[in-house]
This record gives C-alpha cells, structure tokens and sequence, in this order.
C-alpha cells in the first residue's frame, strides 16, 4: 500500500540559507510517500528559485496571504494542501532522516491517534542537548499543566482531516507566541497526542530566534491563553506556570513590582512553581531575566 502523502508548511521571513537548510532536511527524509513541502513567504518576496517540481518531492513557494506573522503563514500553508498529512518545521530547524517515518508508523499503530510529535535535539552555541518524553503519550491535563517543551511545532504532525477540525492557527494571539502550545491545547480536546520516544528534531536557539526577549508580547500572550482556555484555569499547577512566565517578563519591562505581585501569586497557587520563584528573584535589581535564560538555554531549556 501506499504510504500517506505529507505536506510540510514552513513559514518564513528573511532567512533565505537557514530556509534551505530546513528545506533540504525535509526533503532528504528517508520516507517512501510523497512529500511536499510548501514555503510560505511572510512580509518577503517569494524566492521561485526554490520550487522544486517533482510526483514523490516536490517544493512550492508562496506569499503570506493571512495576517503578518508566523500563525498566519501557517494559515497559508494550510489553505494550499490536500495531502493525507499536514507537519509544520520552523524554517530554522531541520529533521533527521527518520523523523517521518516514525511518526507515520506511530499514527498508523494507533487509530484513534491524530497528532504525533518526537523528541528534540537543541542546538546553542556548541552544545546540543536532547530533550525527549519518556512515554508515547501526550495528554489534556498534561499540556494544561505545562506548555510540555519537548512538543516543538517543528515535530508537530497531523492526519489533515483532523487539522480541519482543530481549526486554524490563531492569528489573534499577540505576537502569535505560544500559537503552536494553543493549537495543541485544542488538539489534546479530540484525542491525546502522540510522541515518539527519539530526538528527531533538531532546534536550533540562537539571537535571532523571534520569540527570545520580546517581553510585552510575552506578558500580554499569557493573560490571552489564560483568557482563552479554562483547562489552564482549572489546573492550578498550569495557571501558576503561565503567571510565573508572566512575571518574569514584567520584570524585564522593568515592572519589578507588578512583577513580584504576579510571582506570589503564582506560589500562592503553587509553592514550588519555578518561574515564579524565578520572577521572584528578577524582581529585585540583582538579577535580570536576560541572565537566566542564557544559563538555562545553555542547558537546552528555556524560560
């Protein structure tokens, strides 16, 4: 029988080498269906260079047609495919060769499955760290409790009937930060989702990575996704988890105050709630936020 046709979305904006990078691990996957990949070109000029026609490999490129920003050109992808399977990859990412298949076979074993991610490998400066779950299992409560880092976009895919019934990427989230966690969040609603127990991602963090220090959007994000999902109001691990983030960006604002009120709260509802220990401590002039995450990236973790 023939193997699922996927189509890979990769959204991107002024990265022309690390694009082709991406779009080169993709492509070199050592899948037998056909696969596609489908460039989306935000706020920049399509590059027609890259297209790549093909029935088993095949690229296409086009414009961002959904609102700027990284969950709009997801969006766009979308509307373009009609392959049995949809994945997403950061256009700074690349996948190891046998990402593809596994996740297929994983689906494949398990019907009622309809999202599958994989372990990662991060990637700062010269060290890489693995980071990979220790079940095959992703569940409602577990993502309400915890963003679950290990579930990168870059690993996330989909059988596209079920995509369609999630629903788009959210394009209203501020910044679109925390879009992937949202689109998860309501994917685990349907059915729990699958993890595959290898790093077959690798991400890579690095200055320029978007999300890493644009605090207001970062704050403002979090009361959206604790406004939008009472999972996360009803778990008072995760709402504390989302308001100890939020602290320690107040206190990058250099709101310390509103900062500290935030981290309390948080340890109200969870004594040991480390971002809120964390805000707590960045609340004074001592420690900043931006030195944390430089140590902990160091480690392959983040904030």
């Amino acid at each position: 029988m023939t193997s699922p046709s996927v189509s890979v979305i990769v959204a991107t904006r002024d990265r022309p080498q690390l694009l082709r990078r991406a779009v080169a691990s993709i492509l070199a996957q050592r899948y037998d269906g056909p696969l596609e990949v489908i460039a989306v070109f935000d706020q920049s000029e399509p590059d027609e260079d890259l297209a790549r026609a093909g029935r088993d490999r095949s690229v296409r490129v086009i414009a961002n047609t959904h609102k700027p920003g990284l969950p709009g050109g997801r969006n766009s992808g979308l509307d373009e495919t009609d392959r049995d399977l949809i994945a997403f990859c950061d256009d700074d990412d690349l996948w190891l060769p046998e990402k593809l298949a596994a996740q297929v076979a994983l689906l494949e074993a398990n019907p009622g499955m309809e999202v599958a991610t994989t372990g990662l490998l991060v990637a700062y400066k010269n060290r890489v760290v693995p980071r990979v779950l220790d079940r095959e299992v992703i569940t409602l409560p577990e993502l309400a409790r915890s963003r679950v880092m290990e579930a990168h976009p870059s690993t996330y895919l989909a059988w596209r009937s079920a995509a369609a019934e999630i629903g788009p990427v959210d394009e209203a989230i501020p910044g679109g930060y925390a879009e992937d966690w949202d689109w998860l969040l309501r994917a685990a609603r349907r059915a729990d989702v699958g993890a595959v127990m290898l790093p077959l991602v690798k991400v890579f963090w690095h200055r320029s990575s978007y999300f890493s220090e644009r605090w207001q959007m970062i704050a403002d994000a979090s009361d959206y996704m604790i406004g939008k999902h009472p999972e996360i109001n009803d778990d008072e691990v995760g709402l504390a988890n989302v308001l100890g983030l939020k602290s320690i960006a107040l206190d990058a604002l250099g709101r310390r105050s509103e900062g500290r009120e935030t981290a309390r709260r948080a340890l109200r509802l969870d004594r040991r709630c480390k971002r809120a220990m964390v805000g707590l401590a960045c609340s004074s002039p001592v420690l900043r936020p931006e030195q944390v995450m430089k140590v902990l990236q160091a480690r392959g973790r983040g904030i």
